[in-house]
């Protein structure tokens, strides 16, 4: 961020013998570097605008907060805000981007397993590897849009088709999501047995599986930090018959397929400095789903996360973080009782389990410090000059809990569960996260873990 400059000490109010802090007004912001962005989507994100009056202290704040706001849109690699000059009272400010790389037309190769440790478990089998072509367009129309298409092989055959326009009025506060997806199986997660997956696959290798989806989500984004989503969407699943002998609870009926409408509304509160990796700041959200609307499928899903960082030192955070999910009726059949173990909701030393559930809480802490970083030239003539490396070091504690009155029989669900370990992170471009992990558990069984993370 370029530093502001000075007032000058003769700016002084008539009659008065000290300086004279009055505001100054923001004539122009002149923004370079911006090739796809559009200015006004730029603009956005700023905590000051054209006319505003302010002082210089305030503005160093704004300016510092604003390019934290700018960098979490994941428009840019770079950043800089400055005061480019004075005229009296009357400031201009400049603001100087370098925009990311956009078009993403990649191979896509991917197990399907929950996490690398558990494909490892399954054998590394290449028939449990999802292949194929994804394409993603970020900033489609240079309004922070997107546009991904999926055409997946493998081991599930899936067609995706998304479109998000997160600002499609003038305000620039309502935005709109349309989603589409095919996918097929030929193998699958009938259920739960000693906190293990229990995959079934027919001896002919026909198809068990077919899942259809479509969707609608609306947006309104009323301030900087706090976003709304409405989504309404259908939902069709069938299995095969012998799904349903192997547990006649998949769909708590003896039905092979089910159709349902979900409607969902969640809310957003994001104030961190970095949101693939914070340091400083809250971000949180509270959801509520409906799934079904009869006995065949009928649940309400109230969940929540929320994630508070805090600077200990310059180059050391400390991050609690907790998720909780409630889901009622507490009777729903398996396809609903997916809990610990998916996504981000696990505990750190325990991603070799699953444990289902209706109610569930966990708990993570860490502290984490910078131990280096360094840049490396770009070997690509793309405006990334330099390839940032950061890594921390960290140590990290997790608690959690899920409740489930079907399956008392797998030994995690109904108790507490504590793991711990240590750790180091490496950060890179376009929001990659590295994590080797060595984790203990309850269970007296330790292992190390590697995680990825990106949005490609």
């Amino acid at each position: 961020m370029g530093n502001a400059s000075t007032i000058n000490p003769d700016d002084r109010e008539p009659g008065s013998d000290t300086v004279s802090y009055r505001p100054f007004v923001v004539q122009d912001i002149i923004i370079t570097g911006n090739k796809k962005t559009r200015p006004y989507i730029i603009e956005r994100e700023l905590l000051f605008r054209r006319g505003d009056s302010v002082n210089l202290s305030e503005l160093v704040k704004k300016f510092e907060r604003s390019r934290e706001l700018l960098l979490n849109t994941a428009l840019f690699h770079e950043v800089v805000i400055s005061l480019q000059k004075f005229q009296g009272y009357q400031i201009f400010i400049a603001i100087d981007v370098k925009e990311r790389w956009y078009i993403f037309p990649i191979p896509y190769f991917k197990p399907v397993d929950r996490n690398l440790s558990e494909w490892v478990k399954q054998g590394l089998g290449i028939d449990r590897v999802n292949y194929g072509f994804k394409f993603s367009y970020y900033n489609f129309t240079g309004r922070n849009d997107r546009l991904k298409l999926w055409l997946i092989t493998g081991y599930t055959k899936q067609i995706q088709f998304q479109y998000d326009l997160p600002y499609m009025d003038k305000v620039l506060k309502h935005g709109i999501r349309f989603n589409f997806s095919y996918s097929t199986n030929k193998e699958v997660n009938y259920a739960t047995i000693n906190d293990q997956q229990q995959f079934y696959k027919d001896s002919t290798n026909k198809t068990l599986s077919k899942i259809y989806t479509a969707g609608i989500d609306f947006t309104y984004r009323p301030y900087i930090k706090t976003r709304n989503t409405l989504k309404i969407g259908y939902v069709y699943q069938q299995v095969d018959s012998s799904v349903i002998k192997q547990n006649p609870e998949y769909f708590n009926s003896n039905s092979t397929q089910v159709s349902f409408p979900e409607v969902s509304y969640k809310v957003e509160y994001t104030d961190v400095d970095y949101i693939p990796y914070p340091q400083k700041g809250f971000m949180g959200e509270i959801s509520l789903l409906k799934r079904g609307l009869n006995s065949t499928m009928n649940m309400w899903q109230l969940g929540y996360r929320g994630i508070q960082s805090v600077k200990l030192t310059p180059k050391t955070s400390y991050t609690f973080q907790s998720n909780g999910m409630l889901r009622l009726p507490f009777k729903q059949p398996f396809v609903n009782q997916r809990m610990f173990g998916y996504n981000d909701f696990y505990l750190r030393g325990l991603e070799e389990y699953v444990i289902d559930g209706v109610a569930g809480v966990l708990a993570r802490n860490t502290i984490r410090t910078k131990i280096f970083s360094f840049n490396i030239l770009s070997p690509f003539n793309t405006s990334i000059q330099k390839i940032p490396f950061q890594f921390f070091a960290k140590t990290y504690a997790d608690a959690g809990y899920s409740y489930n009155e079907t399956s008392p029989e797998n030994y995690l669900v109904n108790r507490m569960m504590y793991t711990a370990g240590l750790g180091i992170d490496m950060l890179t471009i376009y929001d990659i996260v590295l994590r080797f992990e060595y984790s203990f558990n309850q269970l007296g069984n330790p292992g190390f873990f590697f995680h990825v993370k990106n949005d490609f």
